[in-house]
C-alpha cells in the first residue's frame, strides 16, 4: 500500500528528465542556427563592403598587379642572392673551403676534376686549319678520349651557328664531326666576326656547364700548342683561386671607323686611347672561379669590338692575379714555349 506513492515519484522525476533534455536540445539548435546566421551574415557584409570599396576606389585590379609586382621583385632579389652565394661557392672551392657535406655529394655525382678545357676557336672555311691541327697537336678518335681520361685535358673545336640556319654551313660542319667528334657547337651563337667576343664568352659559359675543371683555355685555329708544356706549366697555378694567365700586352685603341680594329667604344678608354692590360687572344687561360663568373654573369658582361680586350674587360674590375706568362706568347717563340702561330 506504501510502494505506490514511491513509484509516482520516480515516473515524475523521468518525465521532468526527459522534458529539461528536450528544452536543452531546442535551445542549443537555436543557439547553432543564430551563430552560423551571424557569421554568414558576417562574411556576406565583408564581402559586400570590399565590392563597394573596389567600385568606389577604383581598385578592383590594382591589389592584383600590386601583389604580383612584389612577387616579381622577391624573385629578383632572389636571384641576386643566389648568384652572390654561387659566386662565394666557387671562390670558396677553388680556395679549398667547402662543407664536408657538399663535397660528399659532388662527389658520389661527379668525376675526377680535369686540369684544363681547351676550346679552340674555329669558323667556316677552316677546315684545313683543323686538319693540320689535328695532325700536328690535337688527338683524334680514342687518343682524344685518353687525353681526357689519362692526362685530364679536353680539347674541342668551337664554332657557332649559321646566320642561315640549317644551310650547307652548318650541315657541313654537322657532318664533320659525325666525323671527328671533337666539336662544340654553340647552338644560341651567331656565327660571325663581329660576334667573336660574344662567341668567346659562350664557349667559356658551355665548357664550365659542362665540365668541371682546374682551367679553361682558349686558343686561335691558327696556333700550334704543346699540350705537355701547357699542362705543366698550368699545373704550377693550381694553388692560386683566381688567376688570368697569358702573354699579357696593352695597346691602342683606335677610333677611326675606316681601321681595321676599330674600337666603337673608344671614348670609354680615356684620352691617351690606350687598353687597359690583357691577355694576347692567340692563347690565354682562367681558373674555375672566373668562368664560373662569365657563366652567372652573362646577361650583363660588357663585349668590346675584339675578344681578348672584352675578357680583359671582365676581371679588370676583380680580385684576380693577372699573370704575365711569356710561354703563352705565341707570335715569337723561344725554347720551352707552349705555342706557335702560324
Amino acid at each position: 500500500m506504501h510502494s505506490r506513492p514511491s513509484h509516482n515519484r520516480l515516473s515524475g522525476s523521468a518525465f521532468h528528465s526527459r522534458i529539461s533534455a528536450l528544452l536543452l536540445a531546442m535551445v542549443s539548435t537555436m543557439a547553432a542556427i543564430y551563430v552560423a546566421g551571424r557569421l554568414w551574415q558576417d562574411a556576406a557584409d565583408r564581402v559586400y563592403l570590399i565590392q563597394e570599396l573596389d567600385k568606389r576606389n577604383g581598385q578592383g585590379q590594382s591589389a592584383i598587379a600590386v601583389d604580383d609586382t612584389l612577387k616579381i621583385i622577391e624573385c629578383r632579389e632572389q636571384q641576386k642572392q643566389l648568384s652572390a652565394l654561387e659566386m662565394q661557392l666557387a671562390g670558396a672551392r677553388q680556395e679549398g673551403f667547402v662543407p664536408k657535406s657538399l663535397s660528399k655529394n659532388e662527389g658520389a655525382h661527379s668525376k675526377k676534376k680535369l686540369l684544363a678545357v681547351i676550346g679552340i676557336i674555329t669558323t667556316f672555311g677552316r677546315k684545313k686549319n683543323r686538319e693540320a691541327i689535328r695532325k700536328a697537336w690535337m688527338p683524334t678518335g680514342e687518343a682524344l678520349k685518353r687525353l681526357g681520361d689519362e692526362k685530364g685535358i679536353i680539347v674541342r673545336f668551337v664554332i657557332g651557328r649559321s646566320p642561315n640556319r640549317g644551310d650547307s654551313l652548318d650541315k657541313e660542319i654537322d657532318k664533320e664531326n659525325d666525323q671527328t667528334n671533337d666539336f662544340i657547337i654553340l647552338d644560341d651563337q651567331v656565327e660571325a666576326s663581329e660576334e667573336r667576343p660574344k662567341k668567346t664568352k659562350s664557349f667559356y659559359i658551355h665548357a664550365v656547364e659542362n665540365w668541371d675543371a682546374e682551367f679553361y683555355v682558349k686558343v686561335n685555329d691558327d696556333v700550334y700548342v704543346n699540350l705537355d708544356v701547357l699542362g705543366a706549366t698550368l699545373t704550377t697555378y693550381i694553388d692560386k683561386p683566381r688567376v688570368y694567365i697569358g702573354c699579357m700586352k696593352s695597346g691602342e685603341v683606335f677610333s677611326e671607323p675606316t681601321h681595321k680594329w676599330y674600337e666603337p667604344d673608344w671614348w670609354k678608354f680615356g684620352d691617351a686611347k690606350s687598353y687597359f692590360r690583357h691577355a694576347s687572344g692567340e692563347l690565354y687561360a682562367i681558373s674555375r672561379a672566373l668562368a664560373q663568373f662569365i657563366s652567372i654573369n652573362r646577361s650583363i658582361l660588357r663585349a668590346y669590338a675584339h675578344d681578348d680586350v672584352s675578357a680583359g674587360s671582365w676581371f679588370i674590375g676583380l680580385d684576380v692575379k693577372h699573370i704575365d706568362e711569356r710561354k703563352f706568347c705565341c707570335s715569337s717563340w723561344m725554347p720551352g714555349a707552349i705555342c706557335t702561330a702560324v
